[in-house]
């Protein structure tokens, strides 16, 4: 594979880009990506059950990135163009290593309600970022639909968990910033290349990294190989890490940054609905009150023009 020289590179983005993807197939695209990542605190826990959280991490950082490469080269898609290297470093940065680490290290001591605080708050966070990175301005309505969601989102999930402050909280924190960022990165990026290819190469840059730290893993914490830790351990890597990201990243191109992130306000509910049914965990009653504040919140949110 030969790097696209800035000659080469634009007749690519132009392919990329020269049949845009209608607006609903947009939507039902991020939709998708936040199903599989609703999925990704509950396949984490059952992780847990037999991996340690650096080798969780690393190894399915390594498994995602052998899917990607594999699927670039069969391709024989040419490396990027220089210029975007640096955007790919972020996402790579964000939601290959920051999120995935940050929240699994938060699952050891957390239950999956209280990490579902983290999503809460990332549409909105995703918003601010890409108002300061791509310099979108989103509509007075578009911010009252969004704040109001992520506050409901937030008091349910913190009623959920009891609301005390702890070092996961710390880690969840941490997450929310990273993560925001690499999902605007990987949003604008999306726009002059496939998503698929975004995520992809973040991956394979992360490789140098994440190979040594998952062999150092391996040898120092312990494994416990069961069916649910595996299937934990595929779903991460296969589903949430690649496939999740592709369609995530699709879809944000297709209908913008903010109003893809608001998508996500329903990424707690539905994590908890998996809880119960995988982890067996237990739900109050404000879980379907606060699923319709939060389904009239994304109405608003998709019909609004910034």
């Amino acid at each position: 594979m030969r790097a696209q020289s800035s000659a080469t590179a634009a007749p690519s983005i132009a392919v990329a880009t020269s049949e845009p993807e209608r607006p609903s197939f947009g939507t039902l695209q991020a939709a998708l990506g936040v199903v599989a990542f609703s999925l990704t605190f509950p396949a984490t826990a059952w992780g847990l059950e037999g991996f340690g959280p650096w080798t969780l991490v690393a190894v399915r950082s390594v498994l995602a990135a052998l899917i990607a490469g594999g699927c670039l080269l069969a391709l024989r898609v040419p490396l990027p163009a220089r210029r975007h290297w640096a955007g790919l470093a972020v996402v790579g940065a964000g939601v290959v290593l920051g999120f995935p680490l940050l929240t699994t290290l938060a699952l050891e001591t957390s239950t999956t309600a209280h990490a579902a605080v983290v999503v809460g708050l990332l549409p909105l966070t995703t918003a601010l970022f890409s108002a300061l990175r791509v310099g979108t301005r989103p509509s007075r309505t578009f911010w009252i639909a969004a704040l109001a969601g992520a506050a409901a989102v937030l008091a349910f999930t913190v009623r959920q968990s009891g609301g005390a402050l702890s070092t996961a909280d710390l880690y969840l924190f941490a997450a929310l910033l990273v993560c925001a960022a690499g999902y605007t990165e990987g949003g604008r990026l999306a726009r002059v290349m496939p998503g698929w290819q975004v995520i992809g190469w973040a991956l394979v840059l992360c490789l140098p990294l994440t190979v040594p730290v998952a062999a150092l893993a391996l040898a120092h914490e312990p494994v416990h190989l069961t069916a649910h830790s595996v299937t934990g351990l595929l779903w991460v890597a296969a589903g949430s890490q690649f496939v999740g990201l592709v369609v995530w990243y699709r879809g944000m191109a297709a209908i913008g940054i903010p109003k893809a992130s608001q998508l996500q306000l329903a990424q707690p509910l539905l994590t908890l609905v998996w809880s119960v049914l995988l982890l067996g965990e237990h739900l109050t009653v404000a879980a379907p009150l606060t699923a319709a504040a939060v389904l009239v919140c994304i109405a608003v949110t998709q019909r609004s023009r910034g």
